[in-house]
């Protein structure tokens, strides 16, 4: 029986066409009137941006555009946003785009009131006070980072990631419209769709789990998991589209309170040393961390197998859990998920060093099963060749 903390302060505008109603959105939740919009480039080109600036011209706010994110963000682009931020003195930063955007968007508000270095708040709780209001607007379905307390930023130095978790960088507005997808290309919409879906699964089965996250991550499985090879083959699926991206966002909530594993883990070392993006990084490790973890929690993975319905309810746990390896594997290949050895820069002497930034990930401890720097490795190795290894249900 554990005690549970679910604090979410994030107001949720969720559907097709909110986007443009967004300067009312914001205009309802802030006093100010300085916004400071923080995206990249290829979001720029979009015309998403622009769209959002004449909205909130329209409405008497006040604009300034950051658009130096790039993928797995960088601490150093983070503090040239936080001081361009305090510069324009911003009342709220507004963020349009993926996961990058939003987790830089958080870490530029700590700047812009706290100052410092991002890896001065990594951690639990190190945020001692509330920072620049944050709305984000998310452009892909996958991330969840819309409605989580976390921020994962790239050490540039270290070629590590680190994670800032607290509630006062928890955004006070998503506006989550499924509209913004329709023109995301298959392997974007594979990759991130795939990253939510990772998100249910280890909310779910992780051991800081607990009955708040265990209902919104079978519910966002719901939602994602009948409706993922549907949005990748037909990108104008408006019902896929939709139910994606209301899972992913439903899955944000449950993994943010709480926990990810050891497939975030795997994935934030080879982010932080090739610059893989996150979404493929998940998706490629997911089905061997799906089949490492079986064995230990047959109820639960039985369960997952059983709520996306490719197993029967009169189906054994074993049975039950052996489809869902299967059917994780069949998933990654259908959705041509990249493979580990396929990467640029990928060299089998890094495997060690991955092994020691994956065990020493604050969220190994999390995982539900055991899992040791050796076992990181030999999973780093199987991923390498591809190879799946047998799962033992005795």
């Amino acid at each position: 029986m554990k005690n549970i903390e679910f604090n979410l302060p994030t107001i949720i505008r969720a559907g097709k066409g909110e986007f443009t109603r967004a300067g009312i959105h914001l205009k309802n939740v802030l006093e100010g009137k300085r916004i400071f919009i923080v995206t990249d480039p290829g979001i720029e080109q979009t015309g998403f941006v622009k769209q959002a600036i004449q909205m909130l011209e329209h409405q008497g706010f006040e604009i300034r555009t950051f658009n130096k994110v790039r993928p797995n963000p960088r601490d150093i682009d983070c503090k040239l946003g936080g001081e361009d931020a305090r510069d324009f003195r911003a009342d709220a930063i507004l963020a349009i785009g993926g996961g990058s955007v939003i987790d830089s968007a958080k870490a530029i508000a700590i700047l812009q009131c706290l100052g410092g270095e991002p890896q001065d708040y990594a951690g639990r709780d190190n945020v001692p006070e509330k920072v620049t209001p944050i709305i984000v607007v998310p452009t892909t379905a996958g991330t969840g980072a819309e409605v989580t307390r976390s921020s994962v930023i790239t050490d540039t130095v270290k070629k590590i990631k680190f994670t800032i978790k607290d509630v006062n960088i928890a955004p006070v507005l998503a506006i989550v419209d499924p509209e913004l997808t329709y023109g995301l290309p298959a392997h974007l919409t594979a990759s991130t769709g795939m990253d939510a879906l990772v998100h249910a699964i280890e909310a779910f089965t992780c051991k800081l789990s607990n009955p708040i996250s265990d209902g919104l991550a079978l519910q966002a499985m719901k939602h994602i998991y009948p409706y993922l090879r549907t949005a990748v083959n037909n990108g104008n699926d408006q019902e896929a589209r939709y139910n994606i991206m209301v899972g992913s966002t439903i899955a944000g909530m449950a993994f943010s309170y709480a926990d990810v594993a050891s497939v975030h883990c795997m994935a934030e070392a080879i982010g932080g040393l090739y610059d893989t993006p996150h979404g493929v990084a998940n998706s490629m490790f997911l089905p061997y961390i799906v089949e490492y973890n079986a064995v230990t929690n047959l109820e639960k993975h039985a369960t997952i197998a059983k709520t996306i319905g490719i197993a029967s309810p009169n189906d054994s746990d074993e049975d039950a859990s052996a489809r869902l390896v299967a059917e994780m594997k069949q998933l990654a290949e259908d959705l041509s998920i990249p493979t580990f050895s396929s990467l640029p820069d990928v060299n089998e002497t890094d495997f060690d060093y991955l092994a020691e930034s994956s065990f020493l990930n604050g969220s190994t401890a999390s995982n539900a099963r055991e899992i040791t720097k050796e076992d990181y490795l030999e999973l780093f190795k199987i991923a390498y060749s591809k190879e799946h290894r047998g799962i033992s249900l005795n």
